[in-house]
């Protein structure tokens, strides 16, 4: 699909960019069903029903976190690091866009001022939940 960009180390997916271009309508998901992070587009007339509904209690095993970042307002340079802290690749996200981070290491550098929104799993256990590194 145009204007969605899939990160990869070989086939392991470490991140997923909607860009704020991407304009399809109906409703497409971008992650694989055994994601714990699920990330979908919607795009639908006015006067189009969703029908009302709740979601059902189902326990479900997080292993990992996955973070979506909503850039509102900048430009963020993202790094890319594989499992073993060596860097990959980097993208500049700007606002409107959407990131998925999916696996992997990342770091980041402010390019441009920047407001953004972070979504994750909970709950939040503070130094557990992450690996601090330096680059290699």
């Amino acid at each position: 699909m145009q204007h969605i960009e899939y990160i990869k180390d070989k086939e392991q997916i470490l991140a997923i960019i909607i860009s704020h271009k991407f304009n399809e309508k109906g409703i497409h998901f971008f992650t694989p069903n055994e994601f714990s992070q699920q990330l979908a587009y919607m795009n639908h007339p006015t006067g189009k029903i969703i029908e009302p509904h709740y979601h059902n209690p189902v326990e479900r095993n997080v292993i990992y976190t996955q973070e979506v970042l909503l850039i509102k307002k900048g430009r963020l340079k993202v790094n890319f690091y594989d499992n073993n802290q060596v860097y990959l690749q980097s993208t500049i996200i700007e606002s409107g866009d959407i990131i998925l981070l999916a696996s992997g290491g990342h770091g980041f550098e402010v390019m441009e001022d920047i407001e953004m929104i972070e979504v994750k799993q909970g709950p939040y256990k503070g130094d557990e939940d992450k690996t601090r590194f330096t680059a290699k």
